[in-house]
């Protein structure tokens, strides 16, 4: 886990126990990465850059982060292909939907913000973008037309969208590393195990090892 996710010990003490029944300590799994020589994670490991304080919704579908993770793979023939990973996520619950489109477009992005409605258990009241090209005014009528508000961050400022932009850091890290492209059919039902994966079974550190839809029971309650 250590090697291959580049987790933490805190994560690590999590997994342990929901998946294979292991309670141990923080501490007890630190010391066992320091004496396998773990203690440190590679150099070119990426780390977090804090650019703004942090703020958190509390009420499920208050704020939706959307944006675009551009993706690059090789085909078959091992030549390079680029795909586009529009990616939701509510800002309380940290639940997702994610999809893979070939082109980079409004069309696609009317497409996705119609299947994060009828995918997040909740309903919407506002949709949070950068503003790309593909969230320009067709797609800003579209949000509003299905009775929810669209509004910009602030031009060059993607920390305010710090969540979404996040969590693509945890796909890069715990699915595309790990990920042998097929093709389109394939990554797009690798990718629908990975959003259900990361919503119903991943511990989220936001939550002490609650996953997203964990969190949504705790907060319905």
């Amino acid at each position: 886990m250590r090697q291959i996710y580049k987790l933490g010990p805190e994560r690590i003490t999590w997994y342990l126990e929901r998946y294979h029944g292991i309670k141990t300590s923080e501490s007890s799994v630190y010391r066992t990465l320091v004496r396998n020589g773990l203690r440190r994670l590679p150099k070119n490991a990426p780390r977090r850059a804090i650019h703004t304080r942090r703020y958190a919704k509390k009420v499920p579908g208050h704020h939706i982060q959307v944006d675009v993770k551009f993706v690059s793979l090789r085909n078959f023939e091992g030549n390079r292909v680029r795909r586009f990973q529009y990616t939701a996520i509510d800002d309380a619950t940290r639940i997702r939907a994610m999809k893979i489109y070939p082109r980079h477009n409004q069309q696609n992005a009317i497409k996705f913000i119609d299947y994060v409605i009828e995918k997040f258990p909740f309903r919407i009241h506002t949709i949070r973008t950068d503003r790309g090209h593909e969230f320009q005014a067709q797609f800003h009528w579209h949000v509003e037309d299905k009775g929810m508000r669209h509004v910009y961050i602030k031009p060059r400022s993607p920390q305010l969208n710090g969540k979404v932009e996040r969590s693509h850091r945890t796909d890069q890290e715990e699915f595309y590393q790990l990920l042998t492209y097929t093709d389109d059919v394939d990554l797009n039902k690798k990718l629908a195990e990975w959003e259900r994966f990361y919503n119903l079974d991943r511990p989220h550190g936001a939550f002490k090892g609650k996953t997203p839809y964990e969190a949504l029971r705790c907060m319905l309650e």
